[in-house]
């Protein structure tokens, strides 16, 4: 049985008998989110304008002065969107469900305390690095835990491209996924330094993410295509629809020159939330491919910080993360944010194609 807000009409009109269907859902929680996104979007700007909940700019970076003052936070209407559209769309008593709010809501919890303090407060660093981490890493334990826990679920690894490699890490698996979403989460955030960049990636990876959901909760394609068929689980591509579509409406705003920052409270959330359906689409190590761009630009931070310390203060890169390298040399930054975007699709589509590549 289905239980969410618009199924009951099947049971009344039969025109409505397509509320059964995860696709159909999905493409409506899409345009839900997005038409939601796109009416509160100028709403949510101007209130935040209102009590001067405004960007602070770094001195020692490229200079993006002419920013100073934007709206941020804008993850806040990300987050309506997407969880108002879940609701409506979603069958709420799959359990999946609620966990993929949870981890959503939860890391979105830990993003706005830190640009609580940082543009409410006026404390420039927000939360401490180890408080910060330690919000991550209780939602994600949590998460993960109850995960496992879930008798459909298994803790084997996929490894991509080799259908016949699927190793069961046992309770090591804990730490591995949680590892997963911290990294992915930081990965977002780290990437969320020019009008665009984040989110574009972001709704590359919802979408692609879907299909590997949908895929893995459906038994008869899980089967033909080699991949681990976790029941239950399909529904949650309601919910990837809706991120979609919610990235899609803050992009309407977001895209250069911004009009609203997504803020810690949007890039935390949108980062951890990934790294979950990765989890639990089983395809933890795809997400290094799916979202490349946040891979290369948290290596970018890693290589340049490890060199420094070992060589005596030299660089690799002019700055670090990667696109304020590429700013440095001159380069526009709307040329960048593209780029990055057309990379992020070159590096989804690699992705999908493992699903034949086994």
């Amino acid at each position: 049985m289905i239980y969410h807000f618009l199924v009951p009409l099947s049971a009344q009109i039969g025109a409505f008998n397509v509320f059964r269907y995860i696709t159909f859902r999905s493409i409506y929680a899409l345009l839900t989110a997005l038409i939601l996104t796109i009416i509160f979007g100028p709403m949510l700007i101007k209130w935040l304008q209102k009590i001067k909940c405004g960007q602070y700019i770094r001195e020692d970076g490229p200079q993006h002065q002419c920013k100073a003052g934007t709206p941020t936070m804008g993850g806040l209407i990300i987050a309506m969107a997407v969880l108002t559209s879940t609701l409506l769309w979603a069958d709420l008593s799959n359990v999946y469900i609620w966990l993929t709010m949870l981890v959503f809501t939860g890391f979105g919890l830990v993003g706005f305390l830190d640009d609580y303090i940082k543009v409410v407060k006026k404390r420039n660093k927000g939360l401490s690095a180890a408080a910060k981490l330690g919000g991550q890493l209780l939602v994600a334990g949590t998460a993960v835990s109850l995960l496992i826990m879930e008798p459909a679920y298994s803790t084997t690894l996929a490894v991509p491209f080799f259908k016949n490699i699927n190793p069961d890490l046992g309770w090591f698996y804990l730490p591995f996924a949680i590892l997963v979403l911290v990294g992915a989460s930081n990965g977002v955030n780290l990437t969320d330094g020019l009008d665009g960049l984040a989110i574009g990636p972001s709704i590359v990876g919802a979408g692609c993410f879907a299909l590997f959901i949908y895929v893995a909760g459906h038994s008869e394609m899980a089967n033909y295509l080699k991949v681990t068929h976790v029941p239950g689980v399909g529904e949650v591509t309601v919910f990837c629809g809706a991120l979609v579509g919610a990235g899609l409406g803050f992009l309407w705003f977001n895209a250069y020159p911004a009009q609203i920052f997504m803020g810690d409270v949007g890039s935390l959330s949108l980062g951890g939330v990934l790294g979950f359906i990765s989890v639990l689409a089983k395809q933890e190590l795809l997400l290094t491919i799916v979202g490349g761009v946040f891979v290369f630009e948290t290596l970018s931070v890693i290589l340049q910080v490890s060199y420094f310390k070992f060589s005596g203060g030299k660089r690799i890169f002019r700055m670090a993360p990667l696109h304020h390298h590429f700013e440095l040399k001159g380069i526009p930054e709307s040329k960048i944010i593209i780029r990055f975007w057309i990379l992020s699709l070159l590096m989804a589509l690699m992705a999908l194609s493992t699903l034949k590549l086994r």
